[in-house]
């Protein structure tokens, strides 16, 4: 530790879990309106307002009242609409809010940010990672949290509507950013960063990781970068402006993720990409090492093995069926999936669904995963075959591809690259400052 006082951490408000009855059990005293709280509780949604003790309230804070406060809260809902998707009994440090939003009871967890980093790195990959590794989620993760603050309060500042869906009957492009949380900074699930709290915070590794890098942040023209991460890149790299909002991020580029970062093909170009998602080329994130695997991926990501390259099939009645279900719209019987645009790691920014009954465009690249599954295609760069009765995807990597391949880093941590050479990689042109 750089020193051996108590170290200031600004505050995040992490929206956990929305129910009509939260069931929450504080492990340590709670205070609230000058009462103390141990043991099991429960709160529920009723005339608008939160029931608790027989009383009704617009808004419950409890603040943990030693030193030190932990609680759990049940029924937690992980991997939403992903097919890891399950209910779990979390334990959360510092203090629990909970507030009435469109009838429902939302429990948010106010936790330091660095309290909040040692979940984070545990939860986003295995605990058990290489100091390395973890050194360098610590940075990003922590990057990334403080660069949405900055953005969020910018835009409050400014008035300015932040739109990230245009629908027409011939098209309809969206993205999927910060935009659904209005009464909280961030979210514990996948649409965030995985906050699964201390449950998942299982190595004193983790936790040294985070104290020595504590404070620490990338910036790029001394700006904290929004550092994005996915799980494997499929060989290259994602842009930020495929993915999301249309604009240029200099560190979050197109690079092949191995040791000769500017080789590889354009794959904007329908046959490069066909080519380069039906073969296996060389890159850190393509290993089927088991130990590097086990360090990143976590109990339940394990049960996706076949990540790098993957294929999907799908009858022609199961398909329409599923982008009927997922679109609300009726598109009849599919007839053809057909790329229109693609990023510069091959994933499609564009696809057309042309069906007997109309045809439409769909963007970006996660509600194209989303349209084409009933919980989401582990990406969109992917090519489609119709064989008969049947079509059949074939794709490349896990997730948006934009920023850090946490895969392809942990090969870079078994190799013995340093963090800050893992972080220059994946976000060239940045560096690594202190902030507090």
């Amino acid at each position: 530790m750089e020193n051996s006082t108590p170290r200031k951490q600004e505050i995040l408000t992490v929206g956990i879990v929305s129910r009509p009855e939260l069931s929450f059990n504080f492990k340590s005293r709670y205070n609230f309106l000058g009462n103390y709280y141990t043991g099991p509780h429960t709160a529920r949604a009723k005339f608008g307002q939160i029931e608790f003790e027989g009383m009704l309230y617009d808004e419950i804070y409890f603040r943990h009242a030693d030193e030190t406060g932990s609680f759990e809260l049940n029924d937690v809902t992980i991997g939403v609409d992903f097919h890891w998707n399950r209910q779990e009994t979390q334990l959360f440090p510092d203090d629990l809010k909970i507030i009435v939003v469109d009838g429902k009871l939302t429990a948010i967890n106010c936790v330091g940010i660095e309290n909040y980093l040692v979940s984070v790195i545990s939860s986003e990959m295995s605990a058990t990672s290489s100091e390395e590794l973890l050194k360098a989620h610590c940075i990003i993760s922590r990057s990334w949290i403080l660069a949405q603050k900055n953005k969020s309060q910018a835009l409050r500042a400014a008035g300015a509507d932040y739109s990230t869906c245009t629908d027409t009957p011939e098209e309809r492009i969206k993205w999927y950013d910060r935009e659904d949380h209005l009464h909280f900074d961030v979210c514990a699930d996948d649409h965030c960063q995985r906050y699964y709290g201390l449950s998942r915070a299982s190595t004193q590794a983790v936790r040294d990781a985070v104290d020595q890098t504590w404070g620490r942040v990338l910036t790029y023209d001394g700006k904290i970068c929004d550092a994005r991460f996915s799980k494997c890149c499929g060989g290259v790299y994602e842009e930020f402006k495929f993915c999301w909002e249309p604009k240029e991020i200099p560190y979050l580029i197109r690079r092949r993720d191995s040791e000769t970062p500017a080789d590889y093909p354009d794959l904007t170009v329908e046959e490069n990409a066909r080519k380069w998602i039906l073969s296996e080329p060389g890159a850190f994130c393509n290993t089927k090492d088991e130990q590097i695997l086990s360090q990143v991926l976590t109990n339940f990501d394990q049960e996706t093995r076949n990540f790098y390259r993957w294929r999907v099939e799908y009858t022609v009645d199961e398909l329409s069926e599923i982008v009927r279900q997922r679109t609300g719209e009726d598109f009849g019987q599919i007839l053809a999936l057909e790329p229109v645009a693609r990023g510069t790691s091959g994933r499609l920014w564009k696809l057309r669904i042309v069906g007997t009954k109309k045809t439409k465009v769909i963007g970006k690249e996660l509600e194209i995963r989303r349209t084409l599954s009933t919980s989401h295609l582990y990406s969109s760069a992917f090519v489609v075959d119709r064989k008969d009765d049947r079509f059949i995807l074939r794709g490349a990597g896990w997730g948006h591809g934009v920023g850090l391949c946490q895969i392809g880093a942990a090969v870079m941590g078994a190799k013995g690259y340093k963090h800050d050479v893992i972080l220059a990689h994946y976000f060239p042109g940045s560096m690594i400052e202190k902030k507090y």
